[in-house]
């Protein structure tokens, strides 16, 4: 984890805790089984490590997956792919762990890529609050889990069990697959920032371009980086507390030197007509208490460069209200679903080291929407 937002985490949960920093780290440590993690086999070269006194880099070299396992043309290539071909005999058990999860695909969509891949795997979908995270890493260690997702509330808190994370866990500042290692030491990546590009198709070009994206939590974080590496020239936040934004707008413009970041409230959206892209990453518009609302009324979407795309991160429902308004209107519009399977399958090469068939998992995801 980049140390700046990992400290930043301790601070605040030290303080909500009542306790010091050093105290909060003393316990995270005692739930470790070693300082220092060892390489899954065939794990990814960019993986930062945790020392005492710093994180540094470290040259571990990937190791290419089986080679009857060709890369379907639809899926984007990256040097940040992982390629790890996983080697152990251990029981093939993952799980999704967040609250709440009532809505979740995971378990759909990833059984269906077990599935394509002939592998007999079990993935199970348990509900994680915040308090009882700690309890739960544990069970994952010592119940013969290979490995785990994560989704909110708990991508940046899981960084504290993690002793290894890869460059775009570092980035992002947050954790969304863990890998566990046979001596049970804890491996995170961050594979919702692969998601994110690879569900923009390959025709669209933001080199050069503005983009707003709508909140400032782990999944904006995701796509600020993958943004970055499409090359856009402007990214504008808009957020419901600039003050508590703060610091994320000095973080990223120092690790991002070459695009611009501007920050905004998003209760006061009026004009969009300088964006070539909206990117919503707020909550607003998932099933259930804000299923019917939209990050972004009509009057303002409507204000939109001619040609725009509006991305809405959500996957359930398939489409939110704001796609269906961005449809109405003209734009060209990405769902979330795409996002959610891509990340999936990078999930599945990490911890199997082999490619799951991405038609396979869309087709049992919409079967189940």
């Amino acid at each position: 984890m980049n140390p700046e937002l990992y400290e930043r985490y301790l601070a605040k949960k030290a303080k909500k805790l009542g306790i010091s920093v050093e105290e909060l780290k003393a316990q995270g440590a005692a739930n470790q089984t070693g300082s220092q993690a060892t390489k899954p086999e065939g794990c990814r070269a960019d993986v930062w490590q945790f020392n005492d006194n710093n994180i540094e880099k470290t040259d571990l070299k990937p190791q290419s997956a089986n080679s009857n396992t060709s890369i379907p043309s639809y899926l984007h290539t990256s040097n940040n792919a992982l390629s790890p071909s996983v080697k152990d005999n251990r029981e093939n058990k993952f799980a999704l762990i967040g609250y709440p999860l009532g809505h979740s695909l995971s378990k759909v969509i990833h059984e269906a890529g077990f599935k394509s891949m002939g592998i007999s795997a079990v993935y199970d979908i348990l509900e994680t609050p915040p308090e009882t995270l700690v309890d739960r890493i544990k069970y994952l260690k010592n119940n013969g889990y290979k490995g785990f997702n994560v989704t909110i509330p708990l991508k940046l808190p899981v960084s504290l069990f993690v002793n290894d994370v890869d460059r775009y866990a570092n980035l992002a500042g947050a954790i969304n697959t863990v890998y566990i290692n046979e001596d049970k030491t804890l491996v995170g990546y961050n594979t919702d920032v692969i998601g994110f590009k690879n569900a923009i198709p390959f025709d669209i070009d933001l080199s050069g371009k503005r983009v707003g994206i709508l909140g400032t939590g782990g999944a904006a974080h995701a796509a600020c980086v993958a943004l970055s590496e499409c090359g856009v020239n402007t990214l504008d936040f808009f957020t419901r507390s600039i003050p508590n934004s703060i610091e994320l707008m000095n973080y990223v413009r120092r690790i991002f030197p070459s695009i611009t970041f501007n920050v905004y409230q998003i209760e006061n959206i009026r004009n969009l007509c300088e964006y070539d892209m909206l990117v919503n990453t707020t909550p607003i518009g998932m099933l259930g208490k804000s299923g019917d609302m939209t990050p972004v009324e009509e009057d303002a979407l409507r204000t939109l460069k001619q040609g725009a795309i509006v991305y809405d991160v959500i996957y359930n429902p398939k489409k939110t209200v704001l796609i269906k308004l961005a449809e109405k209107l003209g734009y060209r519009t990405i769902t979330g679903l795409d996002m959610l399977i891509h990340q999936a399958v990078s999930a599945q090469k990490i911890w199997l080291g082999g490619l799951p068939d991405f038609k396979d998992m869309k087709i049992s995801a919409l079967e189940a929407l």
